[in-house]
């Protein structure tokens, strides 16, 4: 998991979620909420790993610059729903 500011100061964290079933093919995933919210989570299925130590190494490799990046598309997704 890490914790880390959007733009506006908001604190969030993201972290790596793993999807049931057999296929271990992109079994894990990125995803994000609010630091201290778990009534709502914003996902990018596409961003994922075959592997939790894969996941959680990039996931503790990926700059500031990168998290907010990937925020914005995860957030810009929900409200275009």
């Amino acid at each position: 998991m890490r914790t880390f500011t959007d733009e506006s100061g908001q604190t969030w964290e993201a972290f790596v979620a793993e999807r049931e079933g057999l296929d271990y093919k992109g079994r894990y995933h990125f995803q994000v909420k609010r630091d201290g919210d778990d009534s709502e989570t914003l996902g990018l299925p596409e961003i994922q790993w075959n592997s939790r130590e894969t996941a959680e190494r990039t996931l503790a490799t990926m700059s500031e610059v990168e998290l907010r990046r990937r925020l914005r598309s995860a957030v810009g997704r929900t409200s275009s729903s």
